[in-house]
């Protein structure tokens, strides 16, 4: 794990909550080890603590706890109409893991969760098997790292490893892992594999700066990408969202310019670009978190239940942003979210 990561995990973390009939796992015990000087404490279930009443977000982001459970029920859902598919028939995700470390103020997961606590779900081969069953139907386009960021807690996860092996040997599972870290530590001595694609959301300076609290700069991401790409992976480059600003304009055009002198275009497999939206209820539970949040408070317009940029803004947007990246890429790979007039119950 990188200087990084272990600066931001020395106020992370301090209780540790354990289903009690987890307490002596293997996999619970691995995770303990990286915490000796933790408070354990032993709970019935993981929603008596992830789902209490009255529970400030925010303020739990500050110092979040950790939480270690078993996941029951459906472990596999068909992937959200505000989500990219990127072509893929058969879209589903996963979350191993409820909560991120990482705190940006645009995230729907301060919508979706009451708490700001990170549940972890140890039954990872109960994930593996559900998969098993659909892959005998048909192939899976699966994303494992929309609800957190797998690669933030690989050093205390290893998650991601595991997933890679597991589709390694599946060839019709396809997973994305989605991430803002810098994590790549573990990684390195991975063998490129066409079926697991690495997706960085990467934003502008200004953007990550003001909004995106927690998380590597842009120049630490870009470094990570390289290193990555340098073994032979090639990686999605995730411009979304793409957040209004007053030099909103000024800000993409150089970042553009920064990513594609860091990242050779052989190397991108595909872009996905999209302008911020999130669900009604959603920006209604994050505007009473946040009150003082700029990018919360901008007056969008909902259309089918999500709120969006005005239709001109976002055009303006979108054509901008094509614009650029047609100068360093072909339009053929660039995938544009687009409005689902039917669906309002999804998240970002």
């Amino acid at each position: 794990m990188n200087n990084l990561s272990n600066n931001l995990f020395s106020s992370h973390f301090s209780h540790i909550y354990v289903e009690t009939a987890l307490r002596n796992s293997a996999s619970v015990l691995r995770i303990l080890d990286k915490f000796p000087t933790a408070n354990v404490i032993e709970i019935p279930h993981y929603k008596d603590i992830f789902c209490r009443s009255q529970q400030n977000f925010c303020m739990q982001k500050k110092s979040p706890k950790l939480i270690l459970a078993k996941k029951e029920g459906t472990l596999i859902y068909p992937g959200a109409p505000v989500c990219q598919d990127f072509g893929n028939k058969h879209f589903y995700y996963t979350s191993n893991v409820m909560n991120c470390i990482y705190d940006c103020e645009y995230c729907y997961l301060q919508g979706m969760y009451s708490s700001g606590n990170v549940t972890v779900f140890v039954n990872l081969e109960d994930f593996f098997l559900e998969i098993e069953l659909l892959l005998q139907k048909h192939p899976v386009y699966l994303c494992i790292s929309y609800d957190t960021d797998l690669l933030a807690l690989e050093g205390i996860l290893g998650y991601c490893e595991k997933w890679i092996a597991f589709a390694k040997k599946h060839k019709d599972l396809t997973i994305e892992i989605r991430t803002k870290s810098a994590n790549t530590g573990a990684l390195t001595a991975l063998e490129p594999s066409d079926n697991v694609i690495f997706a960085w959301t990467l934003s502008p300076d200004f953007v990550s700066s003001h909004f995106e609290h927690k998380t590597p700069s842009l120049n630490q991401r870009l470094k990570s990408i390289k290193v990555l790409t340098e073994k032979g992976h090639r990686v999605r480059l995730c411009f979304d969202p793409i957040i209004y600003h007053d030099t909103w304009k000024e800000s993409y055009s150089a970042f553009i310019t920064a990513v594609f002198s860091h990242v050779p275009t052989d190397a991108v497999r595909d872009i996905s670009l999209g302008v911020f939206r999130v669900s009604k209820d959603y920006l209604k539970r994050m505007r009473k978190q946040r009150k003082d949040s700029l990018v919360l408070a901008y007056p969008y317009e909902m259309k089918a239940g999500v709120y969006q940029y005005k239709e001109q803004l976002e055009r303006e947007m979108t054509a901008f942003m094509l614009k650029h990246l047609t100068n360093h890429v072909p339009e053929s790979i660039i995938f544009q979210w687009k409005e689902c007039p039917n669906e309002s119950n999804a998240g970002n």
